[in-house]
Formats: C-alpha cells, structure tokens, sequence
C-alpha cells in the first residue's frame, strides 16, 4: 500500500537539509549550477522517507532521504536507486536518476537525487481534469497504468544489471507461507476467510512463471501523470517494494478492486471508478503489450487481496497497540474486506 501522504511539515524531518553540504556533493557530481548554493523546498511525501525540492541553476531535482523513524529504510533506499539506475536506459516510465550516496556525512543519511517529474498523482485530490468530468478520458488513465505495468514486465533484468536484486526462483512457492509466518508476528484478532484464501493459493499456484521486475506496490496511488488529455504515465514512483519475481502480481494489484467484481469493495478503493475500461480490454493490452500470458489473472488478485490484507493489518495491530498514528486506523475495515474478497474470489473463479 502506497505511504499515507504527510504534511509539509512532516517531510521536513527532525534537522533539515545542509544546504552547503548538498551543495559541495552536487558539485563533486558536476551537477548543474556548480559553486551555486542550492534552494531547498520541502515537498509532501511518504511516512518512511522524505522528499525535497532541489533548485539550483536554473534546474530543479527531487531529493529523497529515509527518515528517522524508520530504521533500516536507507537500504531501502539504495535498492530504489539501484533500480532506477538499472531501468534508465529502458521505456518504462520513471524519474531518472541523477545520483545518490550511501555516505550519511553528506546530509546525515543516504539520499538520491532523481529528476523532478512534471505531472499530478491521484493522491493530490483524486482526478485532475479532464479527467474529473471526462469519463473517456479517464478511462485512458487506466489503460496507461496498465501499460506501465507491461512495460516492467517485458524489461530483460539481467541484460539491465538487476542480476540479485531479487530471488525469482520459488518465488510464488513463498508467498502463502511467507505472509502468513509475518502474520503471526503480531496478529491479534481473526481474519475471515483467511485459511480459505491461503488454502485455494496453494491448491492453485501457477506452474511456471517469467520472472521480471516486480514493483510490489503497483497501482494509482504510486504513479503520476502529464497533465492534460490524453492520458500518459509520466512516472511510475515508490519503488521501494520493488522486486525479481512475477510481474503477473503486479497485474492483479492494480485488479484488486477494479468492477464489476470489486464493486462492493467500499473500503478499499480511494478513487471514482466510474467510467474506467472493462477489466477484459486491460487484460488484453497487457498481454499485447508484455507478451505474458493472462489467463490465470484470478490467482494473482487472490493473492493480492490476501497479501494486501496481512501488510495492512501490520499497521493496524501498531495502531491497537498505539504505536501508530490515527490515520492507520481506516485500515482496519479494509483489513477486513481485502481478505473476504479474496476468499470470495477463490470460492467463485472460474480458474480450477
């Protein structure tokens, strides 16, 4: 699930940036503006990392750092940056990386820079126009979604340097048991429909797969778009889930709640769904696109739905505990109907 939004306050974190510090590393980067003093502008972001305006030069970079409450996330981050490093010369939408460094003297923690992307991301109030009025319209926004995720899809991980980044091998033979072993760590009520979904993800892995990038998070909340009509994916964002596995996965992330199965799924869905693409013609770009064959797509919503529910609901047993803010709170209801979908689905698929 993408990282609740935070204040611009939030994003500031605890000391700020060394404007004179980041300055001295761009220039050893020979990034634009050399002997500039850099402009520093706090922008909304993630709970786990923060996220700065760079301006200097006449040029303008996105900054993103770890924050301190979240230990072990600059690891994280470095795999972002790896990622992105690995993807730049590929037509997958993305901010281009300019360049990053794991030495903490320069801004306290590891940070990248990476382009600033000119675009609106559903979060920042749900449709832009057209799109809030323009159903058409809209529905281009999911097809180029789906496009994005096709386009991850069919990149040759190895050729581009991603060779460890994940461990493919086995990897949907992990899934039930890895996620519920990670429920046991904290869980603290019971999710309906819970053994019925990990009993039918057993029963129905697929046999093979065609490892590529995974993002493991895929969906509106952590893409953004040009402005104006058409529809184009300006950057897929968030890449800190990302993973060598089955991109199908991803496929059945952006399905999660998508009509008409997922119309009742009021929790879960952020956004007016009215007017996108039958779930069909997505399916069909995707495989046009990708070359993956679609047909078992059930088993990868299943599986969303059900791993969704298990992340979630680790938020949800830190806010009963109350070491989580109040905001985490709205997931407990979703918890709740990512799971029943999930059951429900297994139990009424087709796929047998």
């Amino acid at each position: 699930m993408a990282d609740q939004k935070t204040t611009t306050e939030e994003a500031v974190g605890e000391a700020g940036l060394d404007a004179a510090a980041l300055s001295r590393w761009m220039d050893e980067k020979s990034l634009p503006g050399a002997g500039e003093l850099a402009k520093i502008r706090p922008l909304s972001g993630g709970s786990q990392n923060e996220l700065y305006e760079i301006s200097r030069g006449g040029s303008s970079f996105a900054l993103r750092r770890p924050s301190r409450a979240t230990p072990g996330q600059a690891k994280v981050l470095m795999r972002e940056a790896r990622l992105l490093r690995a993807i730049a010369g590929t037509d997958v939408p993305h901010a281009r990386l300019l360049a990053a460094t794991d030495d903490a003297d320069v801004l306290d923690r590891p940070f990248y820079l990476m382009e600033l992307v000119d675009g609106w991301s559903p979060m920042q109030g749900g449709w832009a126009a057209p799109f809030d009025a323009d159903l058409r319209a809209r529905a281009g926004l999911a097809r180029q979604l789906v496009d994005g995720a096709a386009r991850m899809a069919r990149v040759d991980w190895k050729a581009v340097g991603l060779e460890g980044f994940g461990k493919p091998d086995g990897f949907l033979d992990r899934q039930v048991d890895r996620w519920l072993s990670h429920l046991s760590g904290f869980g603290f009520r019971e999710l309906p429909g819970l053994d019925e979904a990990a009993a039918w993800l057993r029963a129905h892995r697929p046999t093979s797969f065609r490892p590529g990038i995974m993002h493991g998070d895929y969906q509106f909340a952590n893409v953004m778009f040009r402005h104006g009509a058409p529809a184009e994916l300006a950057a897929i964002i968030d890449w800190e889930m990302a993973t060598i596995g089955d991109p199908l996965l991803d496929l059945g992330w952006v399905l999660v709640a998508w009509p008409p199965e997922g119309d009742d799924m009021t929790e879960s869905r952020y956004l007016d769904y009215a007017g996108m693409p039958a779930r069909d013609d997505l399916l069909e770009h995707y495989a046009s696109v990708s070359g993956l064959d679609v047909t078992e797509v059930d088993y990868y919503v299943v599986l969303a739905r059900f791993k969704l529910a298990i992340v979630l609901e680790a938020s949800v047993a830190r806010y009963a505990k109350g070491q989580a803010d109040e905001r985490v709170s709205r997931f407990g209801p979703m918890v709740l109907e990512l799971m029943r979908k999930a059951a429900e689905l297994a139990r009424t698929t087709t796929l047998r």
